[in-house]
């Protein structure tokens, strides 16, 4: 005789128990006597039942050996154990910068160690971004990771008003309440490259500049500035360019042209340093003899320059796992400090310096 055959009981009729197969919720609600409700109540740990309910609820999923599933529990704690990697950057940037390569690898392993999973999205500007937006704030991610942010971007004011919880790579410009961000020492890194090359007896030492809307260009470019005016020296040689091969390329064109003594040059991102050697080889100036140049991020690209670029090291995954170990943090309730953590720079010399 099947369970659903077996006869009633002189204390009154038994609950009918399903047959084989896989329990759900409504089938432990049955078996309880209770409502979906409240049976849905009782396994996301809610205070709002009573005892009674709550043990018969307990003793059914013990009896039919109901094993909740990840997605059930997630959607009655209202919570999704995703997080959001949301990088504010056109689709050939994110393919071809070894920053955003970092960032994901570091922040997909951390989350590797919790019961998360990482969903990237690239949010161009306009319409793109906007669909984000409405994305985040809709509550479809537990909370985000932000990072190549720029100081115009309504995403960033939007994220940090809302309920959100989020952390962002680099410091966010342009938000008015606090926010919890990691970082790198950006100005103290351009600074020691900057002393390197005035150390080795370089002249007329020129910068190209990161992006001025984003904090790290802004921030290596005062480094500059600060190592310039503690020697003494004019500061008036700088180019900006778009952490680009081609903006390194045009920048460099322009410095040149500019100021045709210089002999240095500290350059805001390994890319754009790369396309600068290419254009100040096609001016027929050797590097290092003629100009010494420095990049900024140790990415593996540095390595295969010709010659291998002198860097100052970036340590974009170690900061991606640091600022998913934060989320993680806010996430379980405990709130970590809005104080930034910022990782000292470390100089690595090559043949360009």
């Amino acid at each position: 005789m099947t369970r659903a055959d077996t006869p009633a009981s002189p204390q009154g009729p038994t609950k009918v128990l399903p047959r084989r197969g896989k329990v759900t919720i409504r089938q432990v609600a049955a078996a309880a006597g209770v409502s979906r409700a409240t049976a849905s109540r009782v396994i996301s740990g809610s205070p709002l039942v009573s005892e009674q309910s709550r043990h018969a609820v307990e003793k059914a999923i013990a009896e039919l050996e109901f094993v909740p599933s990840a997605a059930a529990r997630n959607l009655a704690l209202g919570r999704s154990s995703t997080v959001a990697l949301v990088l504010p950057e056109p689709d050939s940037r994110v393919l071809s910068d070894p920053f955003f390569a970092g960032t994901i690898l570091g922040l997909s392993g951390r989350l590797d160690m919790s019961d998360m999973q990482m969903v990237l999205l690239i949010a161009r500007s306009g319409q793109g971004t906007q669909r984000i937006v409405r994305f985040l704030e809709a509550g479809h991610v537990d909370g985000a990771v932000i990072a190549s942010h720029h100081r115009d971007d309504s995403l960033n004011r939007r994220v940090l008003h809302s309920a959100l919880p989020c952390v962002f790579i680099g410091r966010p410009l342009g938000v008015d309440v606090p926010a919890h961000y990691v970082d790198m020492d950006n100005r103290q890194g351009a600074r020691q490259a900057t002393e390197h090359l005035i150390g080795i007896g370089s002249q007329r030492v020129a910068t190209i500049a990161g992006p001025s809307d984003m904090s790290s260009g802004l921030d290596r470019l005062e480094g500059w500035r600060d190592a310039m005016r503690a020697a003494g020296r004019p500061d008036d040689a700088v180019a900006y360019g778009n952490y680009t091969l081609e903006g390194g390329r045009q920048a460099a064109r322009e410095l040149l042209a500019a100021h045709p003594d210089l002999d240095a040059v500290f350059v805001a991102s390994d890319m754009m340093a790369t396309g600068a050697l290419a254009e100040i080889g096609n001016q027929g100036r050797r590097v290092p003899d003629d100009v010494a140049v420095i990049g900024f991020d140790n990415f593996e690209l540095s390595q295969s320059t010709v010659p291998p670029l002198s860097t100052v090291d970036h340590p974009v995954s170690q900061m991606a796992a640091k600022a998913g170990e934060m989320l993680l943090d806010v996430l379980a309730g405990t709130q970590p400090s809005v104080d930034p953590v910022l990782f000292a720079p470390r100089l690595v010399l090559r043949t360009t310096a």
